[in-house]
């Protein structure tokens, strides 16, 4: 199980997220929005959840299988569709190293993979409790 808290004070809308290992990360909206821009907005952080994982789903399989990769880059964009109550990720991956396209094919396969692909595309239920 995975721990996060967040706390938000008056300074609109400034949220300090911190992990049970001491990580800290800001987010905030940006100032059109009415935040100061000092961090990720949380559709940001969602997304950027999703590409984190994804690279690193591929690092490890490609350290484990030895391939000469180099550098792996990713681009992710999401949109949301409040009408329809659809959300759509859209990822694009840059492998920089020598690989053929089974391997190639290989890498789709293991990016879609990452344990948050997987959250996201299986169902979600979300528990609240207010303390």
């Amino acid at each position: 199980m995975e721990t996060i808290s967040a706390q938000i004070d008056t300074r609109l809308y400034r949220t300090e997220i911190k992990s049970a290992s001491g990580n800290i990360v800001i987010a905030d909206e940006p100032q059109e929005m009415g935040g100061k821009n000092l961090g990720f907005n949380p559709s940001e952080l969602l997304a950027s959840s999703l590409a984190s994982c994804t690279l690193i789903t591929l690092r490890m399989y490609i350290n484990r299988k030895q391939w000469d990769v180099s550098e792996i880059n990713i681009k992710v964009d999401f949109e949301r569709d409040s009408n329809q109550n659809v959300s759509l990720f859209t990822r694009k991956i840059e492998i920089i190293g020598e690989v053929d396209q089974t391997q190639r094919q290989r890498l789709e396969t293991i990016a879609n993979s990452c344990p948050i692909h997987k959250t996201l595309t299986h169902s979600i239920e979300i528990k609240t409790t207010l303390i």
